[in-house]
């Protein structure tokens, strides 16, 4: 089974894991909508979200940010592999 398929956020409305900003009331939206991503399938959707630079929305419990901030230290670890391996 496709892991979209078991995701709980597939009954959900999409507009929650897109908040528009991130003060204010739409904090609270960001908190609502990784409450959901606490699923079986959280893991494949924030690999998926980082692998294909998913820039908006909330992705495997993860803002864009914090996606970004994932991405920027793994692209650090495979810097330093690289450079501790020649």
């Amino acid at each position: 089974m496709y892991w979209r398929e078991r995701a709980a956020c597939l009954h959900e409305d999409p507009d929650l894991f897109f908040p528009i900003g991130n003060t204010g009331p739409t904090l609270e939206q960001i908190d609502e909508a990784k409450a959901v991503c606490r699923c079986p399938v959280v893991e494949q959707c924030l690999d998926w979200a980082i692998q294909v630079g998913q820039v908006e929305g909330i992705w495997g419990g993860m803002t864009d940010s914090e996606r970004r901030a994932v991405r920027r230290r793994q692209a650090r670890q495979t810097k330093n592999t690289v450079t501790t391996a020649t």
